[in-house]
């Protein structure tokens, strides 16, 4: 039987080693880990592909394009988009996970309670027990595993905040995309109905015994092809509206209501420095503090190889009118120490290190990645922004040109110093370059998205915060 000098003695040593306990080791800063994980791809003064404004990144992205319309579908898909909910919901178990970890860190309380009697009534046996329990985190085993959580929970929420500006970047495409298929199927109908301008002709000229049959078929032949592409268009059109409808939740029906016009290519973004960029873009962030809980399950796994030390009080008070008990004042408390020490478990508790290690490994190897591929995806659309905005430049001459070829084809197939073989080539030529040029002028609007995207600028700066969204906040 323990005396209370021991009990003591106990209670003060365990005492003593939890305020002795070992402090936590941090995980890597920012500037190291980028050190250590990229020595091949320091961060340059400025973007090697030239373009944009040295300045730092500005939000409200989405107003630029000033699309009233736009703003309100990714407001839409903000609030329907599925996969964005799935991302919602990883936030709040995230948040949840930081609660557990955080509890063991807290002392448990459990209480019991007895009560019985005999047939007939009268008394029993009685009582309450209560117990409670903490183990002194001397090694730092439960503040590891909660500095982990909280990390994960961090990563969490800024892969949130990434879904959130990833789908308003994908809304704006696809409706980029929608618009410019709209405006694609206005030129191929352009293109058939001028064709068919040019079959009457041909017809009116054999019936007057001044064509041949040749021009003739060879028109049907072409007013066919346009006919056919226009159909592709249409199709292409469609198809455009059902991705976009599927982005903000809706049913795909192919029914929804695009402007008939592509909004103009936006001033010249202010980009910032690359050395800001991965501080910045939250998926960047994310893998981040990936690395940062990785580190402290290593530290975690290293801490459960050690003793662990528990603090136990308990009190009880029973009475009994059946049982005769040993006369002792009531009630009655005791209070004392665990001591537990792992001695052999097979290699589990190494291999648990050897497996966090490895995972550690792998979370800065994700880093790396993600550090890249943003400087990738940066480099790319400035690059992309520059080529486009010069072959719009070229295209718009080559579409007056054009233009002007086939008004003086016409003419000439009117007083007949050409054949039809002529306007039609010229009208093809026409029908080619204004369809290029539309792309351009979709793609530059797309690129914008991506490079918005690619620098990690908000659309909507108090939304864009890396937090919990409303479902997850108490």
């Amino acid at each position: 039987m323990r005396t209370p000098s021991l009990h003591r003695g106990i209670l003060f040593t365990a005492l003593a080693a939890a305020v002795a306990g070992c402090a936590l080791k941090a995980p890597p800063t920012t500037a190291d880990l980028q050190k250590e994980v990229l020595p091949q791809a320091p961060a340059p003064a400025a973007f090697r592909a030239g373009g944009g404004v040295a300045a730092p990144v500005a939000d409200g992205w989405l107003a630029a394009f000033e699309e009233p319309a736009l703003t309100a579908l990714v407001n839409e898909a903000l609030a329907y988009n599925a996969d964005l909910r799935v991302a919602a919901a990883r936030v709040e178990q995230a948040a949840g996970y930081v609660k557990v970890a955080s509890a063991a860190l807290l002392p448990s309380v459990g209480v019991l309670g007895l009560g019985g009697g005999k047939s007939g009534g009268g008394g029993g046996l009685d009582g309450i027990f209560l117990n409670a329990s903490l183990e002194l985190d001397v090694w730092g085993r439960l503040r590891y595993g909660r500095a982990a959580s909280r990390e994960q929970s961090a990563a969490a929420e800024a892969d949130y905040a990434y879904a959130r500006q990833s789908l308003a970047a994908m809304v704006a495409k696809a409706w980029f995309l929608a618009v410019e298929a709209e405006m694609q199927r206005v030129i191929a109908q352009d293109a058939l109905s001028s064709s068919e301008t040019l079959l009457r002709m041909a017809d009116d000229r054999l019936r007057v015994g001044n064509g041949n049959a040749q021009a003739v078929a060879q028109g049907r032949a072409n007013v066919g092809t346009y006919r056919d592409t226009l159909k592709q268009v249409e199709l292409a059109r469609e198809q455009a509206g059902r991705s976009l409808e599927l982005l903000l939740g809706r049913y795909p029906a192919a029914e929804i209501a695009v402007a008939d016009r592509l909004s103009p290519t936006p001033a010249p973004l202010p980009v910032g420095m690359p050395s800001e960029l991965l501080e910045r873009r939250p998926d960047v962030v994310a893998a981040e503090r990936r690395v940062a809980a990785a580190f402290d399950r290593v530290g975690e796994a290293k801490a459960a190889q050690l003793p662990r030390i528990s603090l136990t009080a308990g009190g009880s008070n029973v009475s009994s009118d059946l049982i005769v008990l040993k006369d002792v004042s009531s009630p009655v408390w005791s209070l004392g120490a665990n001591l537990i020490a792992p001695l052999y478990q097979g290699g589990a508790l190494r291999a648990q290190v050897e497996i966090r290690s490895a995972e550690q490994k792998q979370a800065v190897a994700e880093y790396a990645r993600a550090g890249q591929k943003a400087f990738g995806e940066v480099e790319n659309a400035l690059g992309a922004e520059s080529v486009l905005r010069e072959r719009d430049a070229i295209l718009a001459a080559t579409v007056r040109d054009s233009a002007e070829a086939l008004e003086l084809a016409r003419v000439q197939y009117r007083v007949g110093t050409v054949d039809l073989r002529a306007v039609e080539q010229s009208q093809l030529a026409l029908y080619a370059v204004r369809t290029s040029r539309l792309r351009v002028q979709a793609e530059q609007l797309a690129q914008r998205a991506n490079l918005v995207l690619a620098l990690g600028g908000g659309f909507d700066l108090p939304a864009m915060a890396v937090a919990a969204p409303p479902c997850c906040t108490e």
